[in-house]
């Protein structure tokens, strides 16, 4: 994944849905708090051209209302305010089947004893059946 994915994705986790899960018409994303949340410390620009990038945009039916910072706009005092186009951000083909998929064998797991006790198990046991032969 690249770094603009990566940018992209943390701010539509970070920022973008919990925006639009609290009904905000307008928010901003800090590019200096992306830059530091990401340790990203010397790709400054490429958040900012991330953060401002039409597939950001489109990917999450957001419209950059205002910048502001700099003149250069690429710096980590650069605030991008967005407003939602209309409706839900989208949802990629990459994303959205592991996204419905989170947390589907909790309870399984939970009844093994937790995650870590099943793989435990499971590792013990990899070689078990060669051995009975």
């Amino acid at each position: 994944m690249s770094d603009a994915d990566k940018i992209r994705l943390h701010a539509r986790d970070r920022y973008v849905l919990p925006a639009h899960s609290r009904k905000e018409v307008r928010f901003p994303i800090c590019a200096g708090n992306v830059v530091s949340e990401l340790d990203m410390s010397g790709k400054t620009p490429n958040v900012c051209q991330a953060l401002k990038g039409r597939r950001f945009l489109e990917a999450n039916n957001l419209r950059l209302v205002d910048v502001s910072g700099p003149k250069s706009g690429l710096s980590t005092t650069v605030v991008y305010t967005y407003e939602f186009v209309d409706g839900m951000p989208s949802t990629t083909q990459q994303e959205q089947p592991w996204t419905r998929l989170r947390g589907a064998l909790k309870d399984v797991f939970a009844n093994l004893g937790g995650g870590e006790a099943y793989l435990r198990a499971e590792r013990e046991n990899f070689y078990a059946r060669e051995k009975e032969r």
